[in-house]
């Protein structure tokens, strides 16, 4: 990345010249991913005692997309 100013080697840009992200949309492989994770998680909570593979997954399912839906 080139800088517009240039002030003791410190790189910096002008205010005016935001960098534009290309944000888009979450594709499903990273929300199944952040779901996997999060019923990792909450097996890791409870030493992988016990519980129900499937409702981690249920659990962390309904929390991701109560997560992303607030985002939007």
């Amino acid at each position: 990345m080139r800088s517009t100013t240039k002030e003791k080697g410190v790189n910096r840009r002008k205010p005016g010249n935001r960098v534009q992200h290309n944000v888009g949309r979450l594709n499903a492989d990273m929300r199944e991913q952040m779901i996997a994770e999060s019923a990792y998680y909450r097996a890791l909570a409870r030493g992988f005692n016990g519980g129900d593979a499937m409702l981690d997954w249920l659990a962390a399912e309904d929390e991701i997309n109560r997560l992303l839906l607030n985002q939007a």
